[in-house]
């Protein structure tokens, strides 16, 4: 059983580590995102890898929970704990530098607490590309990031988080540093501690720093809207696209009507490039090298679609303004979501070619559930969908209540019937215990805990989160 953070653990704290921010106002670090409960914690910001290791360490002594805490964007409760005994949250804002720029190598280093949009500034400083992209990355951190291995919209092209990294400094259990803060590409020296940490949420080590990979920015882009009949369509469509311009596809998003009438209601201001709005279209983005013409590139590809009754309408951005307003639907339709209020909210994923038959028969299973409006959306290019579900207009999700539950096992189970996840890549925390639990094969989730009680025997690093804690 773990103790308490009480005010003897934080005077300790205090003494041992004079330079140690402990903040007195703790609502924002421990409200959830979209205010739907409160978390408990005494918390921390710690300046550097030093702070951190003396922190863990106490707390191992102490036996006193950690939760690390990067930027608190995360949907799944991995970075609050309602309940229990009090942990402290550490959050990583203040290790906020980049550490190293090695241009010639395609190298960042920098420490966990960076702003995702200040790596991507500084990429940028040096002609380079950091390409994870997401709607938070102007609040999102590294570590937290790193932690969840996120996607977001260029996965397709550039893969996940844990693609864009060489090497990890972490902090252990006992509170040791592991300078794993490596730039190699290849290196088969024994079990790969990288990514066992990426994607832990914290509970195996604490992340303090990353060297991130980097690549070289795009000469031209292009982006162009195309409404297709039906997923399948835009399937085909992907691949069609993939044949023709292979490596270039930056991004693949479908979107549906019902995303779009969600912004009419909540009176977002984007730009509407369809008179009529299609039931479903797709957003596709393009960044090629110099010498190649990426509005060619969509024309052609849109010539061949159309040939092949795959599209019906489309649009080519004509300029950068134009281009980002076609984007600006896309990183809409998160917040609209957010301000109707879903009952129930997926992060689920698919195999590809299994996508339009999951839609079709998930849409049908929910009907003999109840009335509801759904909105599919998401990154079609990796198999990511975010399968959201709302009430009726004029009632809101508390009408719907006693539904949640059945809503979710709908969708989830049949995620499960067609080989899928039901966390694709917004992690599990400690909202998704139950369904990591019910979802995944047993002897993975042996392997889980087996590693977790090895690296981490008292169980202190983010307790609750992706296993259930130990009683």
């Amino acid at each position: 059983m773990l103790n308490s953070a009480d005010d003897t653990f934080v005077t300790l704290l205090q003494s041992t580590i004079p330079d140690l921010v402990i903040k007195d106002d703790t609502d924002p670090y421990l409200r959830e995102p979209r205010g739907r409960f409160m978390g408990t914690g005494v918390v921390v910001a710690p300046s550097s890898t030093a702070e951190v290791s003396e922190i863990v360490k106490l707390c191992a002594a102490h036996k006193v929970g950690i939760i690390p805490y990067s930027g608190g964007t995360g949907l799944v409760g991995g970075q609050l704990m309602e309940d229990g005994p009090v942990p402290v949250v550490l959050s990583l804002e203040r290790m906020n530098r980049i550490r190293d720029i090695y241009p010639t190598e395609n190298v960042l280093v920098c420490d966990a607490g960076c702003i995702l949009a200040e790596v991507q500034a500084a990429a940028e400083g040096v002609e380079r590309l950091f390409p994870l992209s997401l709607a938070s990355e102007g609040s999102a951190r590294i570590g937290g990031l790193l932690g969840t291995n996120a996607g977001g919209l260029n996965v397709l092209r550039y893969g996940n988080a844990r693609a864009q990294v060489l090497g990890l400094e972490v902090i252990t259990a006992s509170g040791e540093v592991w300078n794993g803060l490596t730039r190699l590409r290849k290196d088969n020296t024994g079990y790969d501690l990288r990514d066992l940490m990426i994607g832990s949420e914290g509970s195996l080590g604490i992340i303090t720093g990353a060297a991130l990979k980097l690549s070289p920015r795009p000469a031209t882009h292009g982006t162009a809207l195309m409404v297709v009949p039906s997923p399948a369509a835009a399937l085909d469509l992907l691949a069609l696209a993939q044949a023709q311009i292979g490596e270039g596809i930056s991004a693949f998003e479908l979107m549906s009507k019902q995303g779009i009438a969600f912004l009419d209601e909540v009176g977002s201001e984007v730009a509407k490039p369809f008179a009529e709005t299609p039931e479903w279209f797709v957003l596709i983005d393009l960044g090629l090298p110099a010498g190649f013409h990426p509005q060619e590139a969509l024309e052609s590809l849109f010539v061949t679609a159309s040939e092949a009754d795959l599209v019906s309408d489309g649009v080519i951005a004509q300029s950068e303004a134009q281009r980002q307003a076609f984007w600006a639907i896309r990183e809409s339709i998160p917040e609209a979501n957010r301000r109707i209020g879903s009952i129930s909210s997926h992060d689920i994923s698919v195999p590809l070619s299994k996508i339009p038959d999951y839609i079709v028969e998930a849409t049908a299973a929910l009907a003999q559930v109840g009335e509801f409006r759904i909105n599919c959306f998401g990154h079609l290019g990796d198999g990511n969908l975010h399968f959201n579900v709302f009430p009726t207009q004029g009632r809101t999700r508390a009408d719907y209540e006693n539904l949640r539950g059945a809503i979710k096992t709908t969708v989830h189970d049949i995620v499960h019937k067609f080989d899928g996840s039901v966390s694709a890549e917004h992690g599990i925390g400690r909202l998704k215990v139950d369904d990591l639990e019910k979802y995944s094969d047993p002897m993975k989730l042996s392997l889980m805990r087996a590693i977790k009680d090895a690296l981490d025997p008292q169980g202190i690093l983010n307790p609750g989160a992706v296993l259930r804690a130990r009683d």
